[in-house]
């Protein structure tokens, strides 16, 4: 069996085991295959899985990338998570359907503008991107902004905010920022949580994750 279908199959099975265990939410978690990097081929070998969800963290690449495998999956969800600059807004809104990098006043206005100028945005959804370890060196709104921003961009710019997302500091234990990060998103109102990745992902699941997001633990190694 192809090594891409089974390391798939084998985090499907870890989703639903954690599933079944938890009585913490009637949603089912969603993996979302980071195929960043990845060639069609490998991707392809996915959707012929039946796996529909994908992230991508260049614009550039997604669009020229995922502008050929859409023309045969009209299905495809895909999801925007790495940085995105301003000057990518408007590109980004018209590849992805799901933006999680939402992560200043600056991106979110320019997404209301386009949105006020009648850029058909309305089926976009939006992560706010939150900075849980308060790194100087990444992207995301202060912990303590977090629920301010989240109405703003609701309430305010009327955009279509459903959950939070994090990376966690690289070097530290993840599991205590993922229950920081569950309790912002019930402090927050919102339904999802995007958090964990390919190392881990299992203690993201079993902390609230409706989302996690796995490269290199579906792919293999990138070069």
């Amino acid at each position: 069996m192809n090594k891409i279908v089974t390391n798939y199959r084998e985090i499907i099975r870890q989703i639903d085991l954690i599933d079944k265990k938890s009585i913490k939410s009637n949603l089912l978690p969603r993996l979302i295959a980071v195929s960043k990097t990845f060639p069609i081929e490998d991707i392809q070998v996915l959707i012929n899985e039946g796996h529909v969800i994908f992230g991508e963290n260049k614009v550039q690449e997604a669009d020229q990338k995922w502008s050929v495998l859409r023309t045969k999956n009209e299905n495809i969800e895909l999801h925007l998570i790495g940085p995105l600059q301003s000057n990518k807004v408007k590109q980004a809104l018209n590849v992805f359907d799901v933006i999680q990098t939402l992560d200043r006043e600056k991106i979110a206005l320019k997404i209301s503008r386009l949105f006020n100028d009648k850029l058909d945005i309305k089926s976009k959804k939006f992560f706010v991107q939150v900075n849980i370890g308060n790194e100087s060196q990444k992207s995301g709104v202060e912990v303590k902004q977090t629920k301010k921003f989240v109405n703003w961009c609701i309430n305010d710019l009327n955009l279509n905010v459903i959950g939070l997302m994090c990376i966690p500091p690289f070097n530290l234990d993840s599991e205590p920022f993922f229950k920081s990060m569950k309790r912002l998103c019930n402090e927050s109102n919102l339904e999802h949580l995007s958090m964990g990745m390919s190392e881990d992902y299992v203690s993201a699941l079993e902390n609230g994750a409706t989302y996690i997001r796995v490269g290199s633990g579906i792919f293999g190694k990138r070069n």
